[in-house]
C-alpha cells in the first residue's frame, strides 16, 4: 500500500462533484466537524461507557470516552506524521500531513454505531436472534444477513451509520472522504468471516460500498471468496485503535477511583507501574513539591504520565514496522509490541479491570437492566416488522422517523430499520420507550 493512495480527498456520494467552498477548511477538518455537529454524536452523551450515568460523581460517558480517545488520535497521528516525514521527505506538503485530522475524526466516529447501555446492549441484540424469539427468522433471511445480525458488531453499525442513507433514495451518509471510512473499521471482513470473536466490520448491505472504498484507496485484499470478503486495514486504523485502547484502559482505572471500587493505592500503582523504579520515585516526588495532596489530583497526574508514555510508546512502534503495516503483514496492536515493562503493566491492568471494574456489582446491575431492556425493545419491534399489518404493529412502526425503511416491503430491509432505531437511542430513551410499551408510564401532557 502506499500513503499517496492511501490518503484521499474522495468522498463517498461525490465521487464526480466537487461543492463549492466558502471557507479554508481542509477537506478532512470539514469530515470532523459533520461528525462533532451530528445528532447521532450528541447522543453518546447519554450511552453508558462502562458505569452508570453519573449521579453525584461523574464518570465516563461514550461522548466524553469520545472526546478524550480523539483527543489521543490527533496527537499520535501528527507525531507519526512528523517522523515519517523526516524518513520520507516526499510526503511533506501533501496531505499526507493531515492524519491526525483523520485520526482524530476516526476517533470521534468509532462509538457512533454503539447501541445504549454499553456491550450489553450490544449482546442483547446478538443473542434475541441466537437464543430469543428473533430465532424464527431464521428461514426467512438470507445467510450472510443472518451472520450480520447473529454478530451485531458496533463498529459495523458505525461504518453503516456512516455511509447508509435511506431517505431520499441518496448514496453517501455522512458524505465523508474514503480515508475517515477506511480508519473507522478496525476489523475489515464481512460477518461470515467473524470467526469465534464474532468481530466484523461492515454488514452485508454496506460491502459494496466497503469494497468501493477499499479499492480506491489501494487496501490489500486477503480473501474475495464464496466465504466473504476481507482485507488488509487502512495503516490509520491502528492509531485509532491505540488511542481507544489507551484511553478505555487507563480512564476506567481513574473512574473506579472516583467510585471507590479500587483504592488509592492500588490505583497509583496500575498507573506508576508502566515506569521502572526511578521514574515511579521522581513522579512521587514531583507530586510532593507541587503541594498536591487531593489523592483525587494525585490520580490525575500520574494518569496524565502513563497515558502520554504509552502515547509515544506507540508512535515509536508505528514507525519502526510502517513497512509490515504497509505491507498487511503486521499483526496485533501497537500495544503487542511496546516495551515489556508498559506492555505487561497494561495487560495487568486489564486483569484488574476484568476483576475489580467489569465484574464488579454496578456494571453488573447496569448490564442486567440494560440487557432487559434491549431485549423487550427488539422483541417489540421486531415483531413488529415481521407482522407489520397487526394493529399493534403499527403503532409501534408510526413511532420510526422517515429515515428509517421500516416501511420497505423487504423483511431485511425491515429487520436492519429496527436495529438502526434501537441501536441510535439514548440510554434515557430506551428506558422511556421500554416503560411505555410495557405500560408502566403514561406520557403527561
Amino acid at each position: 500500500m502506499e500513503w499517496k493512495k492511501l490518503i484521499s480527498h474522495k468522498r463517498l456520494g461525490q465521487e464526480t462533484r466537487f461543492a463549492l467552498r466558502h471557507d479554508d477548511r481542509s477537506e478532512f477538518k470539514r469530515d470532523s466537524d459533520r461528525l462533532i455537529y451530528s445528532a447521532p454524536f450528541r447522543r453518546l452523551q447519554n450511552k453508558t461507557q462502562v458505569f452508570p450515568l453519573p449521579g453525584s460523581v461523574f464518570v465516563h460517558n461514550r461522548l466524553t470516552h469520545s472526546l478524550e480517545v480523539a483527543s489521543l488520535g490527533k496527537s499520535l497521528g501528527d507525531d507519526v506524521a512528523r517522523k515519517l516525514i523526516v524518513k520520507h521527505p516526499e510526503l511533506a506538503g501533501t496531505v499526507f500531513e493531515e492524519i491526525g485530522t483523520i485520526v482524530q475524526t476516526a476517533c470521534y466516529a468509532h462509538d457512533m454505531g454503539n447501541p445504549p447501555f454499553g456491550h450489553s446492549g450490544e449482546k442483547a441484540i446478538q443473542a434475541f436472534f441466537t437464543e430469543g424469539t428473533g430465532q424464527c427468522i431464521k428461514e426467512k433471511v438470507s445467510p450472510r444477513f443472518w451472520d450480520d445480525i447473529t454478530h451485531f458488531e458496533g463498529n459495523a453499525n458505525a461504518f453503516r451509520l456512516l455511509t447508509h442513507r435511506f431517505l431520499g433514495r441518496r448514496e453517501g451518509g455522512f458524505v465523508m472522504t474514503y480515508s475517515t471510512l477506511a480508519s473507522i473499521v478496525k476489523y475489515p471482513f464481512s460477518s461470515s468471516l467473524a470467526g469465534k470473536k464474532g468481530k466484523f466490520g461492515f454488514f452485508t448491505s454496506e460491502t459494496e460500498t466497503y469494497e468501493r472504498i477499499a479499492k480506491e484507496l489501494g487496501l490489500i485484499c486477503k480473501e474475495h471468496s464464496d466465504r466473504g470478503i476481507a482485507y488488509v486495514r487502512h495503516p490509520l486504523v491502528y492509531l485509532m485503535e491505540a488511542a481507544d485502547d489507551i484511553c478505555y484502559e487507563i480512564m476506567d482505572i481513574e473512574d473506579a477511583h472516583k467510585l471507590k471500587l479500587l483504592s488509592f493505592e492500588e490505583t497509583s500503582n496500575l498507573l506508576l507501574g508502566f515506569f521502572d523504579e526511578e521514574t515511579r520515585e521522581n513522579l512521587r516526588q514531583r507530586i510532593e513539591e507541587d503541594g498536591v495532596t487531593d489523592e483525587n489530583e494525585k490520580v490525575v497526574y500520574y494518569r496524565a504520565r502513563a497515558v502520554g508514555l504509552l502515547e509515544s510508546l506507540c508512535v515509536d512502534v508505528f514507525v519502526e514496522h510502517e513497512e509490515a503495516i504497509l505491507n498487511g503483514t503486521f499483526e496485533g496492536s501497537l500495544i503487542d509490541y511496546i516495551p515489556t515493562l508498559p506492555r505487561e503493566n497494561y495487560r495487568h491492568c486489564a486483569q484488574v479491570s476484568l476483576k475489580k471494574i467489569y465484574n464488579s456489582r454496578t456494571v453488573l446491575n447496569v448490564e442486567l437492566s440494560g440487557y432487559k431492556i434491549m431485549e423487550t425493545l427488539m422483541e417489540a419491534l421486531v415483531g413488529a416488522a415481521i407482522e407489520p399489518e397487526k394493529f399493534h404493529s403499527q403503532q409501534l412502526i408510526r413511532h420510526f422517523s422517515s429515515q428509517y425503511d421500516i416501511q420497505n416491503p423487504d423483511l431485511e430491509h425491515r429487520i436492519m430499520a429496527v436495529i438502526d432505531y434501537v441501536s441510535g437511542m439514548t440510554d434515557v430513551y430506551a428506558l422511556d420507550f421500554y416503560q411505555k410499551i410495557n405500560g408502566i408510564s403514561l406520557p403527561i401532557v
